[in-house]
């Protein structure tokens, strides 16, 4: 079951809507999340330190967006990049993109910042990169100034994600 674990402090720009998709989906799913409220960050470095874990313990949530205009989520350790040969060949494509921002919230309801697989409004495919797994990492929770813990064999168990050596260091 999600758990709340700080209440908000005021409208957060999307009134909550975005954390409540999160927090729905992952309850639906049986998955067990924290989620905190937290300080603005200008760098990775920086909101690892606000959250006390390493950088890599961030996972990015990136939505990738294929040729035939239909897109996918990639799970990166917030320390690693998408590594695209690799992740060409392993969906057997040539071409894959980063979407523009405001294609990205039209694919997934999600601003980017906020991005996460949970409370998409499209259940596209989940790819997570291989060396997040065996451990608590953190993630987008679906609005500005929360982060989610989630243990990361749960979350790509729950959300049926292929899970593939898809990064190189950043």
């Amino acid at each position: 079951m999600a758990e709340l674990l700080t209440e908000p402090t005021g409208n957060q720009g999307s009134g909550g809507v975005g954390r409540e998709r999160f927090l729905a989906d992952a309850a639906a799913r049986g998955l067990t999340v924290e989620l905190v409220e937290r300080l603005a960050a200008n760098s990775l470095a920086e909101a690892a330190g606000i959250l006390g874990i390493r950088p890599a313990d961030i996972v990015k949530s990136l939505v990738v967006k294929h040729k035939d205009g239909s897109f996918l989520f990639a799970l990166i350790p917030g320390d690693r990049q998408i590594s695209w040969p690799k992740l060409r060949q392993l969906l057997g494509v040539n071409k894959l993109s980063l979407p523009s921002a405001d294609v990205a919230l039209a694919a997934t309801g999600y601003e980017r910042g906020t991005i996460t697989p949970l409370g998409s409004t499209s259940a596209w495919p989940v790819y997570a990169d291989s060396s997040i797994t065996g451990r608590r990492i953190s993630m987008g929770a679906g609005e500005r100034g929360y982060s989610a813990f989630v243990d990361a064999d749960a979350l790509t168990a729950a959300l049926g994600a292929v899970v593939a050596d898809i990064s190189e260091p950043a």
